[in-house]
């Protein structure tokens, strides 16, 4: 990263050449950017662990690109604290709260902070070469009001995963259809299979399940046209009436009910070798794989034909305002995403890279040739209503209640109905 770079490639911290002119440049100038200033700077960067376990931490990942970043900008110091998923956003949130925000947060959702006025805009703190090798679609769904505050930082997209030995022993041949899912599933529980297709809507990560098969449906939870919220759409309801009769009312889905089924249970049954289909994303190759399971991955099935447009999700980066650190935060994240550091996390964890430059490298690599299906998905998939600041609430309330839909007795058009009540009344509430 050299200093020149900055000079002539930041959009941000014209004030601040303008304070300097106005002193008749009596501060001491080095390249194009100020030094001695008022001495050392901390940046406190919370981020969450993609790991599964001390071995692979995120936190080795953050402690190594530090140390390598520190020797080159002495007079910066990056504090990094990494969190489980389990609890990173509400580390988060209640350091907000207290009025002790950090400076750089690596998170699940970045909306409620932005209609706050509490983060910069990535036009701030990013280099425009930077910015602009932002996957395009992931930069845009970083944005609130057409101003991007949410950074992506890693993002996957989802696949129909099947077990190719129980197929063979099944005689079977993976789904391009609903109708062919239905009947793999039924040939697979002829032949003892515990789960012939696993259905996660279980409070981990119901959203995710239940977003795959809405699109899979001609649905999704908002209306393309206006971008409102759409939940109980005819499409929707009959998505999951679909999966009520001819799935989960046929005894195809397993012995634990969706809605008491999470991903992670979900994902070790699959590495087991207890499971025949299954929604995954990348990190379910390496599970699979180191349990000897013989894997293979499709687009997921739909009405007619394979699904047109997959889901994608997105993790964030966002910078916020309190400590006044945007120059710092802002050649620091270039750093983070330069594309070898983009590549390294990557391939860390098996996620999908941000940066049209790292993914074009990976779609080239053969080292990288089992992500390049989900890779292909990128362009095709849709993400999460983000920009939306009710989604973290809205999707709570999908994780709470979803399962009820596919249960004994439950009425999807009954359920969808009042989850976009609530959908609406938070979003008004806004």
């Amino acid at each position: 990263m050299g200093v020149g770079r900055f000079c002539v490639q930041r959009r941000r911290r014209t004030g601040t050449i303008a304070a300097v002119s106005a002193l008749g440049l009596t501060a001491v100038l080095g390249g194009c950017g100020l030094t001695g200033g008022p001495g050392e700077v901390t940046l406190k960067l919370v981020a969450a662990d993609y790991g599964d376990s001390a071995v692979n931490s995120s936190q080795k990942y953050w402690d190594k690109l530090v140390e390598e970043y520190e020797k080159q900008h002495p007079d910066v110091t990056v504090d990094v604290t990494v969190y489980s998923w389990n609890d990173v956003d509400a580390k988060v949130k209640g350091m907000v709260a207290a009025g002790e925000a950090p400076d750089l947060a690596q998170i699940g959702a970045y909306a409620d902070y932005a209609a706050k006025d509490l983060l910069y805009p990535a036009d701030d703190l990013l280099s425009i070469p930077v910015q602009g090798d932002l996957v395009s679609q992931l930069a845009d769904a970083g944005q609130v009001n057409g101003v991007q505050y949410g950074i992506p930082f890693a993002s996957s997209t989802r696949l129909l995963f099947y077990n190719k030995t129980l197929f063979e022993e099944a005689g079977i041949t993976p789904p391009t259809t609903w109708k062919e899912l239905a009947a793999d599933a039924q040939a697979l529980k002829a032949k003892g299979v515990k789960y012939p297709y696993a259905l996660p809507l279980g409070p981990e990560e119901a959203q995710a399940e239940t977003m795959q098969w809405l699109l899979s449906g001609g649905g999704g939870y908002t209306d393309p046209e206006t971008g409102t919220y759409s939940l109980d759409s005819a499409e929707n309801v009959a998505t999951f009436n679909w999966l009520k009769n001819n799935l989960v009312g046929k005894g195809l889905t397993g012995p634990v009910a969706p809605g008491e089924l999470n991903r992670a249970d979900a994902f070790s049954a699959f590495a087991a070798g207890d499971v025949g289909m299954l929604n995954g994303h990348p990190s379910l190759m390496q599970m699979a794989a180191k349990k000897g399971v013989k894997f293979g991955m499709v687009p997921m099935p739909g009405l007619e034909g394979p699904t047109k447009v997959s889901m994608g999700v997105a993790d964030w980066m966002m910078a916020f305002k309190q400590n006044g650190h945007a120059e710092q935060a802002g050649e620091f994240l270039d750093f983070v995403y330069d594309e070898r550091n983009v590549l390294d996390f990557s391939r860390r964890y098996d996620l999908l890279p941000v940066t049209t430059s790292a993914s074009a490298r990976m779609t080239a690599a053969k080292q990288d040739a089992d992500l390049k299906p989900f890779l292909e998905q990128l362009p095709l998939s849709e993400l999460y209503p983000v920009g939306h600041t009710s989604w973290a609430s809205v999707s709570a309330e999908i994780k709470q209640h979803m399962g009820r839909t596919v249960a004994a007795g439950g009425s999807p058009s009954t359920i969808l109905g009042q989850l976009q009540s609530t959908a609406a009344r938070v979003e008004n509430a806004e």
